[in-house]
């Protein structure tokens, strides 16, 4: 749901900031902003609340400056690219990409987490939901250029990455430790690619304000809440769940905004994407007592 918001939020917050569709180093300026500011919030929740120390060792620097490479800098650097030469629609389907890479490295990386006819099965009605969503909104094609589809499929492909390096650094440390630092790192690198190609420096009235505060909060939330998951279950059955993000970005998108409408394929897109998740992780109670014995 958080991540779902994020889809009008940003559009509204382009809007309030004047940022032109085309405008790519404005949006990295904006994305490097959100998560330095996520990045923040998550050292003060930890420090005052948590009360963990935040100092990492040394050897774990790099792994966690990769980590924020691939899942901050380069992956929203090729998915801003990407989706200023590509519709909509097209953006929509080819940014769950990670999703599928996610399943496929999963399946050679891990014993425990093959790929089976469930996970087939998902992965086809997650694609479904998610063209359905769009169904009616134009702008799809087999056309395919490499600025435009193939930075998308770069994009998930890194993201997919960062979720395995995620799951194993976040067994040795602390899940909302590694999102801090990653998010901190990477940022550093959005910020200084978005300076140094933006002509005009944003000029944030008090909505705008608001919505970056609000996108870095749902930022910090999601991704610490998702390390958190990755730590305790296997990356390939949860990923699934990703699916939910542009069909509650649809929805979260007729309530924010005026000119978008509901349609049946939403619902239809809903359906199928729960099917999908509910068929990956559905386990027989037999199952789950040999699994997890009193």
């Amino acid at each position: 749901m958080l991540w779902g918001s994020a889809f009008p939020v940003l559009k509204i917050s382009y809007s309030e900031l004047e940022i032109a569709a085309v405008d790519i180093y404005s949006k990295i300026l904006f994305a490097g902003m959100r998560f330095f500011i996520a990045s923040c919030l998550i050292f003060i929740v930890v420090m005052l609340f948590l009360k963990i120390p935040i100092k990492i060792k040394k050897e774990t620097v790099i792994s966690l400056l990769i980590l924020g490479l691939l899942q901050t800098s380069l992956q929203y650097f090729f998915f801003y690219n990407g989706l200023a030469y590509t519709s909509g629609i097209k953006g929509s389907i080819l940014a769950s990409s990670g999703t599928f890479f996610v399943v496929i490295l999963a399946h050679f990386i891990y014993h425990d987490d093959k790929m089976n006819f469930k996970k087939t099965i998902g992965l086809i009605s997650g694609l479904l939901g998610i063209i359905l969503v769009n169904w009616g909104k134009g702008g799809f094609n087999l056309n395919f250029t490499f600025r435009g589809e193939g930075f998308l499929i770069i994009s998930g492909l890194v993201s997919a990455f960062g979720t395995i390096l995620a799951k194993k650094l976040s067994k040795e440390i602390h899940p909302f430790i590694v999102t801090a630092w990653q998010m901190f790192l990477g940022s550093l690198i959005l910020l200084i690619v978005g300076y140094s190609g933006t002509e005009e420096m944003l000029n944030f009235n008090p909505v705008s304000s608001g919505l970056l505060l609000y996108s870095a909060f749902l930022s910090a939330t999601a991704f610490s809440l998702w390390y958190a998951l990755l730590k305790y279950n296997r990356a390939g059955e949860i990923t699934m769940f990703k699916f939910v993000i542009p069909v509650t970005g649809s929805f979260l998108s007729v309530i924010l905004l005026p000119k978008e409408e509901f349609t049946v394929y939403m619902f239809g897109a809903l359906v199928l994407v729960a099917s999908g998740i509910i068929f990956v992780n559905y386990k027989r109670k037999n199952t789950l007592n040999k699994n997890y014995p009193d």
